[in-house]
């Protein structure tokens, strides 16, 4: 499970961004699999906005034990 980080300059309200817990085996497709679901959540403006000005872009791996007991349960089962 990985916490993907995406932000990018707004024209109205400056920096906005939201934060993603993807479970998936690797950080590229985290990484990945995030900025589509991100980018479809946004209206035009906003994804021209991402476009122009670039998205900033953190990832980090969640460690086992950090995992929400759902996530936890599906994995042990």
């Amino acid at each position: 499970m990985y916490s993907v980080k995406l932000e990018y300059q707004d024209r109205k309200n400056g920096l906005e961004g939201r934060t993603l817990q993807i479970d998936t085996g690797s950080m590229a497709a985290a990484i990945g699999k995030a900025t589509r679901e991100f980018l479809k959540s946004l209206d035009r403006k906003q994804r021209f906005d991402a476009n122009k000005n670039g998205l900033t872009i953190v990832a980090s791996k969640i460690a086992d034990d950090e995992a929400p007991a759902e996530t936890a349960s599906k994995a042990s089962a």
